[in-house]
């Protein structure tokens, strides 16, 4: 006691000092953290609540769909057929005709809003004057309905009242080149394209602006001082300097190239025949028209599978390209 006294008059208590006697605020440490920990998970519940119920649970009960036979208005119950579904799929014509409309739409899609989203970012990179009106002008096809900007699509490329068959015969005396550009397989997947890059280059260059302005200045600065301005600034200094950028975009892009679906539902219904029917399109017809959800679900997962090693390869691409840029 006269020990433990002491240090207490001297202003200096230590454990050992007072040993045998509990630090004064463990326990009410203790309460604290445990009711911030629970006023914590009570404060994700609503989020947790609902990541479970409209993704998790759909994802794995879609995952066990696709193991069975099930039409939803005939069948009582499903019934198990292991991976039938999926072996039926790689063997069915519509379905390997849609996938290859799908990268067909993909490839042209996501090389074309890389370039052009690029380009526009450094065009509007420098302060130009009105550059802050440009941005928002190619920043508003984002605030339109995409199901809206396909009936207008669709107006524009009716063939006897269309405005651009109107403007091709009237305007450049072309009427040669007036045709119905929904009725061909080719002009028809190309409108679907153009709508599509219409709707969403804005996005993607937005996201490339964002990248060029985390350049640091410094180096932009050091680079003009060394001699690189125009060209060489761009190939040598900016575009090795946005690789989390091209990881970003491309990842966006791949995964909304292979799940297009409003824009062919809309403006050729998958036709002329089956030459604009994508497999995002093909699932939801096989589920929700002809009601065979087992099916269906096999194809959702071949195409959720296939996005993931899509943007798996992006993330090694651009992690190699890191790597080698270090």
């Amino acid at each position: 006691m006269t020990s433990a006294s002491t240090a207490v008059r001297g202003g200096t208590v230590k454990r050992e000092d007072i040993a045998g006697l509990p630090a004064p605020e463990s326990r009410s440490g203790g309460s604290r953290r445990r009711k911030k920990g629970v006023a914590g998970f009570l404060f994700t519940l609503p989020a947790l609540i609902f990541i479970f119920a409209f993704m998790v649970y759909p994802l794995v009960y879609s995952g066990y769909m696709s193991l069975t036979e099930y039409n939803f208005v005939y069948d009582s119950e499903p019934r198990f057929v292991g991976l039938d579904n999926y072996a039926a799929a790689l063997q069915e014509d519509r379905f390997l005709t849609s996938l290859r409309n799908t990268f067909t739409f993909g490839f042209f899609y996501f090389v074309i809003v890389m370039v052009s989203g690029l380009t526009f970012a450094l065009l509007l990179f420098p302060k130009l004057r009105l550059s802050g009106f440009y941005r928002s002008a190619i920043f508003v096809p984002l605030v339109v309905p995409l199901s809206l900007a396909a009936l207008v699509f669709l107006w524009i490329l009716q063939p006897n009242y269309g405005l651009l068959n109107h403007f091709l015969r009237e305007v450049l005396g072309a009427g040669w080149l007036a045709r119905s550009w929904l009725s061909d397989g080719t002009t028809a997947m190309a409108a679907i394209i153009v709508l599509s890059l219409w709707a969403s280059i804005g996005f993607v260059t937005i996201l490339f602006l964002a990248g060029l302005q985390s350049i640091s200045t410094d180096v932009l600065e050091a680079a003009e001082m060394d001699g690189a301005s125009g060209l060489k600034k761009i190939f040598y200094i900016i575009l090795p300097n946005l690789g989390e950028t091209y990881v970003l975009t491309g990842t966006w892009a791949i995964i909304h190239a292979l799940k297009v679906f409003v824009e062919p539902m809309v403006m050729t219904d998958g036709g002329p025949g089956t030459s604009t029917l994508v497999l995002y399109q093909h699932v939801y017809l096989t589920a929700f028209t002809y009601f065979d959800m087992g099916y269906a679900s096999a194809m959702g997962y071949i195409l959720g599978l296939i996005i993931l090693i899509l943007v798996a390869a992006n993330f090694f691409i651009g992690k190699r390209k890191r790597e080698d840029a270090a």
